[in-house]
C-alpha cells in the first residue's frame, strides 16, 4: 500500500519531466519525438497498474490514453495540428487520467490560442490564418479526402504546440494541488 502511495506521488513530477522535455525538444526542433510519447505511454502502464491494481490500472491507462487521443486526434486529421502533439497528450493521459487530461486539453486550447493570436497580431498574418481556417472548415463540412489546387495553401506559420500541452499540464497539476 505504501508503494503505491509513494508511486501515486511520482505521477506529477514524472509527467512534468515529460512535458518539459517535449517542449525543449519541439522548440529546438519542431517536432516531438516518438522514443518519448511512446515511451510515456509504456511506462505509465505499469505504474497505473502498482498504484490501482492489475485491471483498475489498465482501464486507467487505457482510458487516459484513449481520451487524450481523442481530443487532439480531429486537429491532426484537419492538418491544424502535428501527430507528435496528438501523441504527447495521450501520453499525459496515460499517466493523469482520462478527466484530468480534459482539464489540460481544455488549459492547453486557451494557452495555445492566446500564443497563437499574439503571433497573429506581432507578424500581421491575421487574414491568411482566417482564410486556412476556412478551408480547414470547408475540408471537415464537406468532408474531402484531397485539396483541390485552388485552395488556400498559406500557413501563418506554426507554434512549437508541445510547449502549450507543456504550460497546461503545468497549469492544471498545479491548480490541483
Amino acid at each position: 500500500m505504501q508503494a503505491a502511495t509513494t508511486l501515486a506521488s511520482l505521477v506529477g513530477p514524472v509527467t512534468i519531466g515529460i512535458v518539459l522535455t517535449a517542449a525543449a525538444i519541439d522548440l529546438d526542433r519542431r517536432r516531438i519525438p516518438n522514443w518519448l510519447t511512446f515511451g510515456a505511454w509504456i511506462a505509465a502502464l505499469p505504474v497505473q497498474m502498482a498504484i490501482h491494481g492489475v485491471a483498475a490500472g489498465s482501464l486507467a491507462w487505457l482510458y487516459g490514453w484513449l481520451v487524450g487521443l481523442a481530443l487532439f486526434l480531429p486537429f491532426y486529421l484537419l492538418r491544424g495540428m502535428a501527430a507528435g502533439d496528438v501523441k504527447l497528450l495521450a501520453a499525459v493521459g496515460a499517466w493523469l487520467g482520462a478527466i484530468m487530461v480534459v482539464k489540460v486539453a481544455l488549459a492547453t486550447c486557451v494557452i495555445g490560442g492566446v500564443w497563437a493570436l499574439v503571433q497573429l497580431l506581432v507578424t500581421r498574418q491575421t487574414h491568411v490564418a482566417l482564410s486556412r481556417m476556412g478551408y480547414m472548415l470547408s475540408v471537415a463540412v464537406q468532408r474531402r479526402a484531397k485539396p483541390v489546387q485552388s485552395e488556400v495553401k498559406a500557413s501563418t506559420g506554426s507554434i512549437p504546440y508541445g510547449v502549450a500541452i507543456a504550460a497546461g499540464t503545468l497549469a492544471m497539476l498545479f491548480a490541483s494541488t
